[in-house]
């Protein structure tokens, strides 16, 4: 083989594995470690406390001592299946007759 053919299959080589990284490569920062830290401690109080607000929740969210009668529409307006309202006058006194 002449030399110059084995000289240039040697340069051909590929490097040693890792001299291209550094090394720290593949080495993690304790830093990391912390934030992961913070983030479950994170998690786990919001979880505690959003399970905390749900135990309060009513299973329903009827009035009580509606039993079967309807409610008022969203709107506030009155069913008008259920008849005529009578409103209080302005002055608290009831209308005359008349």
């Amino acid at each position: 083989m002449p030399a110059s053919l084995v000289i240039l299959l040697a340069q051909a080589q590929p490097p040693a594995p890792g001299s291209d990284r550094g090394e720290e490569f593949g080495k993690t920062s304790p830093i990391a470690l912390v934030v992961i830290l913070l983030l479950g401690i994170a998690t786990f109080l919001l979880i505690r406390s959003m399970t905390k607000r749900l135990r309060n929740v009513p299973e329903s969210f009827d009035a009580p001592g509606e039993g079967g009668e309807e409610a008022p529409a969203a709107d506030g307006t009155p069913d008008p299946s259920s008849g005529p309202v009578d409103s209080p006058s302005p002055r608290g006194r009831s209308a005359p007759d008349g």
